[in-house]
């Protein structure tokens, strides 16, 4: 599902109403039509409940006077606070106030000041819905605007968003001042970039997509090279399992990973690969930890490698490394390897070296640090996995702050510089391929950061390689499916102790899930 920006959205909402000669209030009725579903879906049965709709001058306060109307109906008791007299309204928000009043009454409607009426009105909601500002904010909130999202977040309500929380930067991600906190941000038509970064991911809560019956065709033709990646989607593109299938049929997964007091690193990433559905997996290690290793793993296999003295891998087994990475299907370098000097060396020969498809983690990302140009004589694209402190090693001048400011602009950048197939983990994980397309995960949660899940997303996507998917498609559904078993264990057992071997434990309920927590 494409992820579009505010002008995308609003030459694509255009071209509807012009070339496609849908009425703005038709698109208007499905919007509010599609956020009351959304309220009803996650807050249950609204008859009876007090409701207060915050509703802007513009178009999002007509989305929202739709919800009142609908809700009225409903037979909730809905009240409007407008942040405009009524006669100052125009056009399809005018339209949609007269048609409220003609099913609520005025009573029902009050024109917003900074006052305690106004206060109590919305501190004494069980749920508030929040219409007040759409996606062509460009301006800090002042006035009136700024006090009436005060007033939401200080009421301590569930707060729905229509189509993206008032004062979220739609591009961006910013607050513009001052930002509502939604409980629920239902999203009109297609979902917008700053729902997925900076202080837009902590504002929209869950979010929810809903149709407003644009054509289909007129969607396709937007030209965004950011998507969404989606439940439907990423089950589609799974690997099918045949009846006649043996172990040989889902891949040989290669793991070239641990040394003494990580070994659990390269176990995590062992029985992800497993879980994931690969045939065979074999972890190649430190000949003296091999043994702490074996006793680890009941399912996968391991392999003695030559160590230095420090108990990593030698510069004497390079040979060996290369012809256990050659006689598997794919391979994932790098959890609990080390920085040692001499394990550094091996990896960097190593890298450039290999003819299968590669998922580079950990002390693989520190290991190319200063030498990134070696990825340039990869002869098959690799996958790499850093987190925000990896990435910032690996591009000159940068800090884990500066990674985050610009996510989606510095997996972008590397991607295309150098070749290489980059995830760049996170809240909101972003894929980035050389040729310029961009996926955002919204899976996941704060539960997952914790030691030695970046571990088993490794293991999921070397997994899934190992099966004949090819790198993208690895990349995108490795990473949706590894935030999903995490919210499926957050789920289970709450977010605060989670575990990496939660996260492992639900990967495959993950492949068999209808819908997804998060809504995707």
């Amino acid at each position: 599902m494409k992820i579009l920006t505010a002008v995308q959205m609003q030459a694509l909402d255009r071209r509807a109403i012009q070339d496609a000669h849908i009425p703005g209030l038709t698109l208007m009725e499905q919007a509010g039509a599609g956020l009351v579903a959304s309220m009803e879906q996650v807050f249950g049965p609204l008859a009876g409940r007090h409701v207060t709709i915050l509703c802007g001058k513009g178009n999002n306060g007509g989305d929202g006077l739709v919800v009142a109307r609908l809700l009225k109906r409903k037979r909730v008791r809905p009240h409007v606070l407008l942040m405009a007299q009524p006669s100052t309204m125009t056009g399809d928000a005018k339209t949609m106030y007269r048609r409220f009043v003609k099913v609520a009454g005025t009573g029902s409607v009050h024109t917003y000041s900074a006052d305690e009426r106004c206060r109590s009105l919305v501190n004494t909601s069980q749920v508030l819905v929040d219409a007040l500002l759409g996606t062509g904010l460009s301006a800090p909130v002042e006035g009136l605007y700024r006090s009436a999202i005060e007033t939401i977040n200080a009421s301590g309500a569930p707060v729905v968003s229509a189509d993206l929380p008032s004062g979220i930067h739609a591009d961006t991600g910013s607050v513009m001042g001052v930002a509502v906190r939604a409980t629920l941000t239902v999203t009109f038509a297609h979902p917008k970039l700053g729902l997925y970064l900076g202080a837009g991911i902590d504002h929209a809560g869950k979010i929810h997509i809903v149709d407003i019956g644009i054509p289909r065709s007129f969607e396709d033709g937007v030209d965004s090279m950011v998507s969404l990646l989606t439940l439907d989607e990423c089950r589609r593109r799974l690997p099918s399992r045949p009846l006649s299938a043996h172990k040989g049929t889902f891949g040989h997964a290669g793991i070239i990973a641990g040394s003494v007091g990580k070994t659990g690193a390269a176990a995590l990433a062992a029985n992800a690969a497993l879980r994931t559905g690969a045939g065979l997996v074999t972890v190649a290690t430190p000949t003296s930890v091999n043994d702490i290793l074996e006793s680890k793993l009941l399912e996968a296999m391991t392999v003695p490698m030559p160590e230095t003295k420090a108990r990593t891998l030698a510069r004497s087994g390079l040979d060996r490394l290369l012809s256990f990475a050659q006689a598997r299907d794919a391979v994932a370098l790098g959890p609990g390897l080390t920085t040692h000097p001499e394990t550094v060396e091996v990896l960097q020969t190593l890298i450039p070296k290999l003819e299968r498809p590669s998922v580079l983690d950990a002390d693989a990302l520190n290991a190319l640090a200063g030498r990134t140009s070696v990825l340039a004589d990869c002869k098959v694209l690799p996958i790499l996995t850093p987190h925000p402190g990896e990435m910032a090693r690996l591009e000159e001048d940068a800090s884990p702050r500066s990674i985050n400011a610009d996510r989606i602009g510095t997996a972008a950048r590397f991607a295309q510089r150098r070749r290489v197939l980059l995830i760049l983990k996170g809240a909101r994980t972003v894929v980035a391929h050389p040729d310029g397309r961009l996926a955002i995960c919204p899976t996941g949660n704060p539960g997952m950061a914790t030691a030695g899940s970046g571990d088993v997303l490794t293991g999921m996507i070397v997994g899934l390689l190992a099966q004949q998917l090819e790198p993208w498609t690895a990349a995108c559904l490795g990473t949706y499916f590894h935030g999903l078993a995490g919210d499926l264990a957050a789920a289970d057992r709450g977010p605060i102790g989670m575990t990496a071997g939660d996260i492992i434990e639900h990967i495959p309920y993950a492949f068999t899930q209808t819908a997804a927590p998060s809504g995707y």
